[in-house]
């Protein structure tokens, strides 16, 4: 009987082995496709999706790596040029958000700091955590090749940003306005429309008399300016007023002349179907003042107060103000009711939760129609496939209601916009075009960097990897930024390259808890996929994020089905010390040998066709109930399955190596004098007898 390595007496231990094993792979260069023994390989390319640089991995982080490591480690054995190149986002506003709550607990603030110090502080805060992250990824086993990591704010990204802003000015499709934008007082920036969330409130709709009309408003305190009132033309209730027809009527703080405009915006079944606009704080107003080329006025500060115009009211926060200007209503006898239960949704910051006050500023926009026509062709054309169908009805449907998009932010943290401005006018350059001219302080919105992820990693346009790994093959990352930059990065890519970025999007739900609750701190229920791995192990974790996950759902990250994953693991190793103990010579027996092809066949086809979940669940169980409880019983006091043992075996290691590649990693080490790593060897085929 063979000896069997004194390690396996022992139960496995993931913690002795993971960081050694890992230190084994990147240094043999193959994480590297340069490296790698198939000259000709077919290159495979999976950009990651760059972990935000301000803080610790979370569940959902764990996922992305695990679920892109298995299909890099897959198309490695199968002889690929497998490119995986990492990276890291400066993120802007958020991470400049987090760095705000530590310069606050510090009692600090931004606004009392000079630009170029905050910048400084919050690299060195950023490079820190970007390396803490980085030896995160490698204990969750990224094999993605460290020699090509990028940096969203390396020179070379930032270089191409900057080409890509002063194409689309010198094609027509940038343009700086005073528009609408979703202003958030508290972190004083414009956010984009994906950057609000709507919640759902209860508030009082106050009814009040504007001359002869009746007009129904949530928000008095935006009223000092209105001096339109607008109706819809066909509404027979006031066919007797004329567009542009003038009324003498008292307001808020006293006389004011009210212009009546007709226009086809107004629901005449909101309300009495009247209403006056505020065209400064309110996205539909401001568009019907556009329209009737109305002037306007600002009622509301960037801070959230009131200004002269309010009178007696300026200087006041639009809470506080409120219930006293409804008094004032009362008092003067403009106030006809209140209706204390007016169910509506109102916009949030997505980071603060604060009330999004509407405001014009001159922002740069991108006008989107033209590109995003261009992205709808690849998608219908199936130039790029979306793998689930309902993300690609979600996506078009997008994509066909476009509006143009705000790409000005009002932060430090970011990289800067190349315009610079004298008087009125403004040019797009990278350098000053001379005296007297300021450059904008205003930093791009990070998705419009990160947007171009693909290319500019790769190092368009005469890169050599961009010539050989782009397009990428699949990219994949979460559902929740399908919009914010799945989308951009398709049309951008199409809009430079005239390629679609990647030929395949495969699209991950959240990570819940084990009681399906999103994972919050408020809740206390974060579940840390480094707690959990140093706990059960790496090769558990992953196991325990894959099984049972289809794509595009969410799925519930429960420590007892890791645990599972752990008897798994050590059940694998048991195998391994059974196996090893018999002798490895005569003939394989065909049928069993047959049924096991026949698995491995399915899983290699789940594989291709990214059904993940399907390949790992089948390998589970048929290593644990098949091979485990049935052959290798069946085998016992009979020395002739000791080939056919062996064979399953090394097979079996090399199938759950993607899924599993540290404990694989270690056994393979002993089994049969193997040489070489299994990271590298060829998946394993069909046994021709």
């Amino acid at each position: 009987m063979p000896d069997v390595p004194e390690k396996f007496l022992k139960p496995y231990d993931p913690k002795a082995v993971e960081a050694s094993i890992y230190k084994q792979w990147e240094e043999s260069g193959y994480f590297n496709p340069d490296n790698l023994p198939e000259q000709d390989g077919e290159p495979f390319t999976i950009i990651m999706p760059p972990p935000n640089a301000n803080g610790s991995l979370h569940a959902g982080h764990a996922l992305f790596v695990t679920l892109q490591d298995i299909m890099t480690r897959f198309a490695r054995m199968q002889g690929k040029k497998a490119l995986w190149l990492p990276g890291a986002d400066h993120a802007g506003f958020e991470t400049q958000v987090v760095y705000e709550r530590q310069l606050e607990k510090e009692g600090r603030s931004r606004f009392e700091m000079p630009p170029e110090q905050l910048y400084k502080e919050i690299m060195e805060f950023t490079l820190a955590n970007k390396s803490f992250m980085e030896g995160q990824l490698r204990q969750l086993g990224a094999s993605c090749d460290w020699s090509r990591e990028v940096f969203t704010l390396d020179e070379h990204v930032i270089k191409t940003v900057y080409s890509t802003f002063t194409k689309l000015n010198d094609d027509g499709l940038l343009y700086r306005g005073s528009r609408i934008v979703n202003w958030c007082p508290k972190h004083q920036t414009s956010l984009s429309n994906l950057e609000t969330e709507r919640i759902s409130r209860t508030d009082k709709l106050y009814y009040l008399k504007y001359g002869p009309f009746t007009i129904a408003t949530a928000r008095p305190e935006t009223k000092f300016g209105d001096k339109y009132v607008v109706m819809h033309p066909d509404d027979p209730r006031y066919a007797q007023y004329k567009d542009g027809q003038q009324l003498e009527l008292e307001w808020i703080n006293g006389p004011v002349t009210a212009t009546v405009v007709k226009d086809e915006a107004i629901d005449p079944e909101f309300g009495t179907g009247v209403m006056t606009i505020t065209p400064w704080h309110d996205p539909i107003d401001f568009a019907i003042a556009e329209r009737h080329k109305l002037p306007y006025e600002q009622v509301i500060d960037w801070r959230g107060k009131l200004l002269p115009i309010a009178g007696e009211f300026a200087g006041m926060n639009i809470k506080d103000a409120r219930a006293k200007i409804v008094e004032k209503l009362e008092a003067k006898g403009l106030l006809e009711k209140v209706d204390e239960a007016y169910a509506h949704e109102v916009p949030v910051c997505y980071k603060c939760n604060r009330e999004i006050e509407p405001q014009v500023k001159a922002q740069w926009f991108v006008k989107m129609e033209p590109l995003a026509k261009r992205a709808i062709e690849a998608v219908k054309n199936g130039e790029v496939t979306i793998l689930t169908e309902s993300h690609e009805k979600i996506l078009l449907h997008w994509l066909e209601n476009i509006q143009d998009w705000n790409i000005s932010r009002q932060i430090v943290w970011g990289i800067p916009i190349p315009a610079w401005q004298k008087g009125e006018e403004w040019k797009v350059s990278v350098e000053s075009p001379g005296d007297g001219w300021t450059r904008d302080p205003d930093t791009f919105d990070t998705w419009f960097s990160s947007g171009q992820w693909p290319f500019a990693t790769l190092g368009y346009p005469d890169g050599k990897d961009f010539k050989k790994f782009y397009p990428t093959t699949v990219m994949e990352t979460g559902a929740d930024i399908l919009f914010f930059w799945v989308a951009r990065m398709l049309m951008l890519g199409l809009y430079r390259t005239g390629t679609v970025p990647f030929k395949n999007v495969y699209l991950h739900g959240l990570v819940r808890d084990a009681k399906g609750q999103k994972m919050s701190k408020s809740k206390g229920n974060v579940i840390s996929p480094l707690t959990v791995s140093d706990e059960y192990g790496t090769d558990a974790l992953r196991m325990g994020l894959v099984v049972g996950n289809t794509p595009g759902t969410d799925l519930n990250l429960d420590p007892k089905k890791i645990g599972a994953y752990k008897k798994f693991a050590n059940k694998l190793w048991n195998i391994t010390r059974f196996v090893l103990a018999q002798e490895n010579t005569g003939e394989l027996k065909p049928e069993l040998v047959a049924e096991f092809d026949a698995m491995l066949e399915d899983v290699t086809k789940d594989i291709e066709q990214y059904r993940i979940y399907m390949a790992a669940e089948k390998l589970y169980h048929y290593v644990w109930d098949r091979f485990a409880a049935e052959i290798i019983e069946e085998s016992k006091g009979k020395p002739e399955y000791g080939p056919t043992l062996h064979y399953i075996l090394e097979q079996s290691l090399k199938a759950l190596h993607p899924f599993m590649p540290f404990i694989t990693e270690e056994i393979w080490q002993s089994v049969g004098g193997k040489k070489g790593l299994i990271m590298v060897e060829a998946w394993p085929t069909r046994h021709s007898s």
